[in-house]
């Protein structure tokens, strides 16, 4: 009986997992704007990224899109495309490129357990000098302003929040429920605003926000954030999925709005 129990957890897990993943493929499907799959290479490195181009008649800014601990799916591809749908350039690196010789990028994983325990594993320095080429890259493509900013999710949001102490030339870093750093060093590197984006139940994360908001002040860099009512961890994900609570799809909603304004100021 015990094992019949474990069989329909997991089955449920792989169904909801799958739905969510055709929702998003859906979406980019039906999407009007132009996709590509590009290399950004540096050293011996080569980061492989998912780019999505706005409708647009004029250059505009570059929004880097990091993923959460599950690698670059398909609701980060489906992410990258709602930004572009807003008129702004979007570029989703998979910060698993080149992990091992059978695992080159996220696809690669035979599920998302996989993934996130790969992730684990990687080195911080990699992961900065991985993000600092894609923003140097994107930076130049003909259609962008010069203009870049960061947003993360998760992980990413933690990888997010470092970017802005390690890159001088990001223009904002927008942090969806990922921790922050605690080194007033650290932050005393920082050369962009920081928006945090956090969820009513998560502690985990919330318990940084005094001490992150008490280091920014110190350092007079600008921390604003909000937090979203009734909202779990990883409510933009879970807004866009149809099975998704009613609170993380208004919460979703109410943070989009919030993107849309402070992309519009830079």
């Amino acid at each position: 009986m015990k094992k019949i129990y474990v069989l329909v957890a997991f089955f449920t897990f792989f169904l909801t997992f799958v739905q969510a993943q055709d929702f998003a493929i859906a979406q980019l499907e039906k999407s009007p704007r132009h996709h590509e799959w590009v290399e950004v290479k540096y050293g011996d490195r080569i980061v492989h990224c998912f780019v999505a181009y706005p409708e647009k008649s004029k250059n505009t800014l570059a929004v880097i899109v990091i993923h959460e601990n599950r690698g670059l799916t398909d609701w980060v591809r489906s992410l990258a495309d709602q930004v572009a749908a807003e008129g702004y350039i979007a570029i989703a690196p998979d910060l698993l490129s080149g992990f091992s010789e059978t695992k080159k990028r996220t696809s690669d994983f035979t599920n998302s357990d996989s993934a996130r325990t790969a992730l684990s594993q990687l080195k911080p320095e990699q992961v900065t000098q991985d993000l600092n080429a894609v923003q140097g890259y994107i930076a130049k493509v003909p259609s962008c302003n010069g203009k870049t900013v960061v947003m993360g999710f998760c992980w990413g949001g933690g990888q997010c929040f470092r970017s802005a102490t390690n890159n001088p030339n990001i223009k904002a870093a927008m942090v969806f429920y990922g921790g922050s750093p605690d080194k007033a060093e650290d932050i005393a590197r920082i050369n962009s605003p920081v928006y945090g984006f956090y969820a009513e139940n998560d502690q985990r994360i919330n318990a940084m926000i005094p001490k992150t908001e008490e280091l920014m002040k110190a350092a007079k860099k600008k921390y604003e954030y909000e937090i979203y009512k009734g909202a779990g961890h990883a409510f933009m994900r879970s807004g866009d999925d149809p099975t998704g609570s009613a609170e993380n799809k208004q919460a979703k909603i109410d943070a989009w709005e919030r993107v849309k304004k402070i992309l519009k100021k830079i």
